[in-house]
């Protein structure tokens, strides 16, 4: 519920596990939300007692994505996540993968969405390295950003 520095998270972080708490990470770049982020998040939130949400900044929208976007800069787009029910941290991040903050935080599950598998997912290896699961969460991929994006031009 609260959007936070990644210095701010470690503490919070800590805490939680002090009190036994699991926690479970989700990033993407959550540019123009929709339901298909709603469920992604939901199924993830189901994984463990915390829910860290990382958030590509900016520049790594647009290295991702292309020069058009993001659509909403990343102060807009972690707070509307921020507001999603299950949802405890959102963090944004320069880099264009979470492996970085995957070895800081060592969240207990890293989940990803449906277009990916256990084996396909980008930081499996880091995740494994520090003892990890991953869990692949949300509907299948029917929805995104960019074909949403897509039927608004052709209106």
């Amino acid at each position: 519920m609260s959007v936070v520095t990644e210095g701010q998270l470690e503490a919070l972080v800590a805490a939680d596990r002090a009190a036994g708490r699991t926690i479970a990470f989700a990033n993407g770049c959550f540019d123009v939300l929709h339901v298909g982020h709603v469920r992604y998040l939901a199924g993830a939130a189901a994984e463990a007692d915390r829910l860290i949400v990382a958030i590509n900044d900016d520049r790594a929208v647009a290295d991702l994505k292309g020069s058009n976007r993001p659509v909403l800069e990343a102060s807009a787009r972690a707070e509307l996540v921020a507001a999603l029910r299950g949802v405890d941290y959102v963090v944004v991040f320069p880099d264009r993968t979470v492996a970085r903050l995957l070895e800081r935080f060592r969240p207990d599950v890293h989940c990803k969405g449906t277009d990916y598998t256990v084996d396909s997912v980008p930081e499996r290896e880091t995740v494994r390295a520090y003892g990890g699961r991953i869990a692949i969460v949300g509907d299948s991929k029917g929805h995104s950003t960019t074909d949403l994006l897509g039927r608004i031009r052709n209106e």
